[in-house]
């Protein structure tokens, strides 16, 4: 699995969870044996999921909880987060998508409650309709400003699951499929997958280095200045779950630039005293 499920050094509990529960969710418990034939291979399904890490999906059109059609290119502009959902499972999609928005929640407390898009996409149509994701997010008391719950077109699954590489097999209990968020630049392009582990620190990592990339190319006023500065000063917090500010890079980036002004300046004095030297003795000696 190499570094999708664990962090430096050691291996995340919650890293654990995510690699029992990448290829399996629905209502029964683990133990049900699904038919031969429908359970994923995770190595292939890992394999099949980071190889649309560089690539842009297709602009699908899919339609918001009140059935409006909204065209995926709409979210560009911003970091976006995308996850695969069907609201008849009982299980791992409420459990992934609540620790979802504890992460969300974290990052934006920290980065800005503007600064990046959240989409839940119903895989399981039709029955993962408008109103069925309406209620699935209505059912998790999932309010946040930015995220969409979205149902695509039945004849759009395939494609739209394949853009994302996101693998799905019907089984007894509902389907088998991995549980991954993908993140999307503000161009559209798929940066990374993270598998399981849908913490602040599992996600906000890869946003935050999205969001210092745009740090100069992007700001226009002074206040989208001071909101980089703020994301560029964010360090997590695992004692607590969330991120804190940590200017220790800024007051160095300063100290710095304190001590190259300050021997700048010593080196323009010994200059300039030394030419004035050389003038006296030239005007001693005519």
């Amino acid at each position: 699995m190499g570094d999708v499920l664990r962090s430096p050094g050691r291996w995340r509990p919650a890293s654990w969870i995510g690699l029992l529960w990448l290829i399996f969710c629905g209502g029964a418990a683990l133990a049900t044996q699904p038919t031969p034939g429908t359970t994923l291979d995770i190595d292939e399904a890992i394999a099949f999921s980071r190889a649309r890490i560089g690539s842009m999906p297709d602009d699908v059109v899919l339609r918001d909880r009140d059935g409006r059609d909204v065209p995926l290119a709409r979210f560009r502009g911003k970091p976006l987060l995308v996850n695969f959902v069907f609201t008849g499972c009982f299980q791992v999609c409420p459990t992934s998508t609540r620790d979802l928005q504890g992460a969300v929640r974290a990052m934006r407390d920290r980065f800005g409650p503007d600064q990046f898009n959240v989409i839940s996409i119903g895989f399981n149509q039709p029955t993962d309709s408008p109103l069925a994701m309406k209620m699935f997010a209505a059912q998790l008391r999932i309010k946040e400003p930015n995220w969409e719950f979205l149902s695509p077109r039945a004849e759009d699954v395939p494609r739209l699951t394949g853009a994302f590489g996101f693998r799905f097999r019907p089984s007894p209990s509902g389907f088998d499929h991995t549980v991954q968020v993908s993140l999307l630049d503000a161009q559209g392009v798929i940066r990374t997958q993270v598998y399981g582990d849908f913490s602040a620190e599992a996600l906000g990592e890869p946003i935050r280095r999205l969001l210092r990339g745009m740090l100069i190319s992007d700001t226009h006023t002074a206040a989208d200045f001071i909101d980089r500065v703020r994301i560029f000063c964010s360090v997590y917090d695992p004692t607590t779950g969330k991120y804190k500010a940590d200017y220790t890079l800024i007051l160095q980036i300063a100290g710095g630039v304190t001590f190259f002004v300050a021997m700048l300046g010593f080196g323009v004095g010994e200059w300039w005293s030394q030419r004035k030297a050389r003038r006296r003795l030239r005007e001693q000696t005519a």
